[in-house]
């Protein structure tokens, strides 16, 4: 059960609701959505005390939730996610861009230039790189943390990349501005948990066999941990299909408007691994009502030290942003 107290609730009203909580021998659970407190009653069946809840003042409403999610679950309003001037959720939607990987200053500022001149205001590059190969390329580590940082500070965007450890939860939080869970890490749960302490909002990308409600159960743990900052990212699943790198569940967007109060993004670059059918898949996106895009560009994608042959370079990229207003519009996300 969740209960969603009233903005103007005085401490008194706050006192009474609290000991009525406590009398259940309950271990309320507190957090903001919204603006709004919230006080979670997670582990109990307490409804028939629903209409009591409802009934007492300061209570803006109550909330029975069957779901084990109950901190992501769409009973709750749209999470709107506001950082550094940016909105990500209801009525938004932000395109994510850039390399896979840092290679060096003078090429991400580059990139970030070109981005910025297109309206992106979110520039990806990654840090450290989990590979399948321990012979691959796995990052420049912290000096590219530096390098992201320095090019974002110089043009004013936000960053994004990825934790691969808890070890490095700390340090990537320090550079980035908003972190990524990547495939391999969705059921890393002590990681989930640390970075759950962390501020910076997190995407949270879908394990590759990972089913709908074993993501959002990932995103509680973040949730639970202290961060409800988070956005979803539909990335692919492994299926029994080879043409394609992974196989994009685009069915993933309404379902998890219909079950979460979320944000979710589509990753058209990683879903499909190759470059020629990246628009067509960014257009399927927007059609189907996704929050945003995390796409892999450069203005000389052959250059590109990781991932190369799922990156677009930048005409491509203006002729996805020239049909996004028509394309978002279609759905009506109110």
């Amino acid at each position: 059960m969740i209960i969603v107290l009233k903005k103007e609730i005085t401490a008194s009203q706050k006192d009474k609701i609290e000991s009525f909580i406590r009398s259940f021998d309950s271990s309320p659970s507190y957090w903001k959505n919204n603006g709004f407190d919230v006080i979670g009653l997670l582990e109990q069946d307490l409804s028939i005390w629903e209409n009591d809840l409802k009934n007492m003042d300061g209570v803006e409403k109550v909330i029975p939730i069957k779901k084990e999610y109950k901190r992501v679950a769409s009973e709750l309003p749209p999470k709107i996610i506001k950082y550094k001037g940016v909105e990500i959720g209801k009525d938004t939607f932000n395109v994510i861009a850039g390399p896979c990987t840092v290679k060096s200053y003078e090429e991400l500022k580059e990139i970030a230039i070109s981005l910025k001149k297109k309206g992106i205001r979110l520039l990806r590059a990654g840090a450290y790189k989990l590979r399948t190969s321990p012979y691959s390329f796995q990052g420049l580590g912290e000096e590219g943390l530096k390098i992201i940082k320095r090019v974002c500070d110089e043009t004013g965007m936000l960053s994004v990349s990825e934790i691969v450890s808890t070890e490095d939860v700390e340090i990537v939080s320090k550079y980035i501005d908003i972190v990524v869970v990547g495939t391999r890490n969705m059921y890393a749960y002590p990681l989930l948990k640390k970075i759950g302490k962390i501020n910076n909002p997190v995407i949270l990308k879908r394990g590759f066999s990972a089913t709908l409600e074993e993501w959002l159960l990932a995103a509680e743990y973040l949730a639970e941990s202290g961060n409800s900052n988070i956005i979803l990212c539909e990335r692919g699943i492994r299926t029994f299909e080879r043409y394609t790198r992974n196989t994009l569940d685009i069915s993933m967007i309404p379902a998890v408007k219909i079950l979460s109060n979320l944000p979710i993004i589509i990753d058209p670059s990683h879903s499909t691994g190759r470059s020629e059918m990246v628009k067509s898949i960014c257009f399927a996106s927007m059609a189907a009502g996704a929050d945003g895009l995390i796409i892999e560009a450069h203005y000389n994608p052959i250059e590109s030290i990781v991932d190369s042959r799922q990156t677009i370079d930048m005409e491509i990229l203006q002729e996805i942003l020239d049909q996004k207003e028509n394309l978002i519009n279609l759905w009506d996300k109110k």
